[in-house]
Formats: C-alpha cells, sequence, structure tokens
C-alpha cells in the first residue's frame, strides 16, 4: 500500500513538473509586471534606438554625467553591435527568463546581415534595471571558430603549464651537478695557492762556513792582522 501511495505521489510531482515547464510565460506575473509590460518597455527602448541619428549616438557617447551612465553604455555598446549589421528589417522574438533572483528579456532586431538582441537584467524581488547590454548574433561559423580558439588557448596553457613543470623537474637533477662542480673548483682554486707559496730555504751548514770565512778575512784585512788572530763565534742574521 506505501509503495502505491509514493507511486502516486510521483506521478503528481512528475505532471506537476510538466505543467509547470509548460506554463505560457505571457500568463505569468512577473512581480507585478505582465508580460506585456516587460515587452513593450524592452520594444519601446529598441525603436527609441534604432531612431537615433549619429550626432545623438554621438551625443549621448560623449556624456559623462555618472547619474546617466546606464544610457550612455547602453549608447555606446548599441553602436559597437550594430555597426556592419546592414540594413534594419524587423523586431524578432522577445523571450523572458527567470533565474533566481535574475529576470532577464531578451528581444531580438533583425538587420540585413545579422540579428542583434537587446538585454534587459531586472533584480526580481524590487524589479529594478540593473543592466541593459546588446550583442550581435554569431553566426554558426563564427561561433565554431570562437570555439576552436578557445580550445586551442586551453591546449596552449596546458602545455606551457607541462613545459614548466618539465624544467622545475630537471632543474632538480642540475642543481646537484652543479654544486658538486662548484666544490671541485673550490678545492683546485685551493691546491693551486698551496703550490704557489714559496717555502723559504734553509740554510746549510756549508753556507755559513762560507759566511764565517768572508767575514774574517774581511775583519783581517780591515784590522791588518791575519784570520789565525781572532775567531768567529757566532753569526746573527737580520730579516
Amino acid at each position: 500500500m506505501k509503495k502505491k501511495i509514493a507511486l502516486i505521489l510521483s506521478l503528481c510531482l512528475m505532471v506537476l513538473g510538466l505543467t509547470a515547464c509548460g506554463e505560457d510565460p505571457t500568463k505569468v506575473d512577473y512581480n507585478g509586471y505582465s508580460y506585456a509590460q516587460l515587452k513593450e518597455q524592452v520594444q519601446s527602448t529598441a525603436q527609441g534606438l534604432l531612431a537615433m541619428s549619429d550626432d545623438q549616438i554621438e551625443q549621448y557617447k560623449s556624456n559623462e554625467n555618472e547619474q546617466y551612465k546606464m544610457l550612455t553604455d547602453m549608447v555606446t555598446r548599441w553602436d559597437d553591435a550594430t555597426e556592419d549589421v546592414g540594413k534594419y528589417q524587423k523586431l524578432g522574438d522577445f523571450t523572458i527568463t527567470k533565474s533566481g533572483k535574475t529576470l532577464t528579456c531578451e528581444q531580438e532586431i533583425v538587420f540585413k546581415e545579422r540579428s542583434v538582441i537587446l538585454t534587459f537584467v531586472f533584480t526580481y524581488y524590487n524589479m529594478e534595471l540593473d543592466d541593459v547590454t546588446v550583442d550581435p548574433v554569431q553566426t554558426l561559423g563564427e561561433k565554431m571558430a570562437n570555439a576552436g580558439l578557445n580550445t586551442l588557448m586551453g591546449m596552449g596553457v596546458v602545455f606551457t603549464v607541462l613545459i614548466l613543470i618539465s624544467l622545475i623537474i630537471y632543474g632538480f637533477k642540475i642543481f646537484p651537478y652543479l654544486e658538486q662542480k662548484k666544490k671541485k673548483n673550490e678545492k683546485a682554486i685551493v691546491s693551486a695557492t698551496d703550490e704557489n707559496v714559496q717555502e723559504i730555504p734553509a740554510v746549510t751548514a756549508t753556507d755559513d762556513l762560507e759566511l764565517v770565512a768572508v767575514i774574517a778575512a774581511a775583519i783581517a784585512a780591515s784590522t791588518g792582522t791575519s784570520t789565525d788572530d781572532f775567531v768567529v763565534r757566532s753569526i746573527k742574521r737580520r730579516f
């Protein structure tokens, strides 16, 4: 019995979910605004933008008043998005999407070369206008090109990171080799320094005898005596 009740409840929830998904957006109340009111507001803005001359657009774009910043941004985006779209044809589909605390209204504006989407973004709980964007609709070829470019950029970033990681790992192998080479160079420098140090030669006994004989001969010559009359007992060297 419990299983039957659970099955019935599940079926009821599925039916309610399908009913909600298939709800007519033109009959939904959007926090006090109807579908027709929102559509009229967005389409009126679109008509106003279409009716603007080039001089008026430049005048709005040059307006630096912070109070009209959203209007200035909207006109600037409109001018950029409609630069190469050709002649105006008609107003296309209008859609409303509610996602969490945001309500988005999109109006398609059809031109000869490509369409443009005018988007109004509202904060749902107070229905204040947060932003207005104007974006050209991309062709299938442009979407494929952008997708390919994004893929190449992603692959490039991945390969760059992999190369950096490989270099870092390779560096761990080089560092010990460089350290050993540095130690070998230091040892070679120390050895060369030791070899360049000159030792003071030792004075041999033979050298001392020759020196004594020379000194004795000099003393005898200066005093007019013979070397047999005196004896040299010690020699002190002063450096």
